[in-house]
């Protein structure tokens, strides 16, 4: 497994690590005993990041994962760099989500994560969405005393812009922010992938693999209809289903045709991008975990690149990544 360093100064971990959104339920029915499974395999893989969040499930990917290091011993937790987030809340009258960046809310939920994951500190902890009522230099401040208490090693940032991240590193360094980047979703080539990029910050790429549209068997619309994400978000809906599911045909061709997966050869692109930048993709099967991590062996040349280009230019998704109430939270900069 190729190594990376976890932002400038950080330690090395896999090029790949795991989204454990995937242990929650988010793209269907999972258990504790496949979570683990999942987390045995990685081991087995040399995968050994794991990116989760305290909302995944109300807190069942980070018990998953707690769990997990509680059964295999003091000596596993060494083993992975463990990130998690926090931020995202319910307004308790009128039940609305919102975003939360006080210090009172983000301490409060770190020390309820550390509890989940059975740990005395998480390597990474960032905020999962920025309140546009509290100043990201305070914000940063926040989490600079969360370093300093012991409570994390590093902090990093969720679907933030450019300008943001450089505001934020005037303060503290940033290890990582964290976007959503494949071959289907290319808008932090427009600035967060050449920011992180000077500032030492990794960017960990999530949803790698198109939520599925990048691999050989992606959702059908049966499955779709039983996701709630999915089966509202414009990528996902009819006429745009067809259209995607027929421009990534050709993709999947290719990497039959190069004797591998289609979901190895996103994440083997996605590489390409830098050193610095980490997918992490989410699954709830060992076998699919097993095709993710064949890409972090794969050389492309550069014909290889350009035959990729060719299939799928920039641009070539029908529908936009969210939905209007799927677009709440995130910074848009381009």
């Amino acid at each position: 497994m190729q190594q990376r360093t976890l932002g400038k100064d950080g330690p090395a971990v896999s090029a790949i690590g795991i989204g454990a959104m995937s242990f929650a339920d988010f793209y269907g029915p999972t258990n504790e005993g496949e979570s683990h499974a999942i987390m045995d395999a990685a081991l087995e893989l040399g995968i050994s990041h794991l990116d989760t969040s305290n909302i995944y499930g109300l807190g069942k990917s980070e018990n998953a994962i707690g769990s997990f290091l509680a059964a295999r011993g003091s000596a596993m937790r060494d083993r992975f760099s463990i990130a998690t987030k926090a931020a995202i809340t319910r307004d308790k009258d009128s039940g609305k989500l919102k975003f939360d960046n006080s210090t009172e809310h983000l301490t409060q939920e770190l020390e309820a994560s550390l509890k989940r994951l059975q740990t005395e500190a998480v390597d990474l902890f960032y905020v999962h969405r920025r309140d546009p009522g509290i100043e990201i230099e305070e914000v940063t401040e926040t989490l600079a005393g969360l370093v300093r208490a012991g409570k994390t090693r590093a902090i990093g940032f969720s679907e933030i812009a450019p300008s943001s991240l450089r505001r934020a590193s005037a303060i503290h360094p940033v290890t990582a922010v964290q976007s959503e980047y494949s071959l289907s979703t290319r808008f932090p080539d427009l600035g967060l992938v050449q920011t992180c990029a000077e500032l030492g910050t990794t960017l960990v790429a999530f949803s790698p693999v198109g939520r599925g549209l990048l691999t050989d068997r992606p959702h059908s619309a049966d499955a779709i209809a039983e996701i709630s994400f999915l089966k509202t978000n414009p990528r996902f809906i009819e006429p745009n289903l067809s259209a995607n599911f027929a421009a990534t045909a050709p993709f999947r061709a290719l990497a039959a045709e190069m004797g591998t997966s289609a979901a190895a050869l996103s994440i083997a692109w996605l590489l390409t991008r830098g050193m610095h930048v980490l997918p992490i993709p989410g699954t709830r099967s060992v076998t699919h975990l097993r095709e993710l991590a064949a890409g972090a062996a794969l050389q492309l040349s550069d014909a290889d690149m350009a035959r990729i280009d060719a299939i799928l230019p920039v641009g070539w998704a029908h529908g936009d990544r969210y939905a209007d109430a799927q677009w709440v939270g995130p910074e848009r900069y381009c």
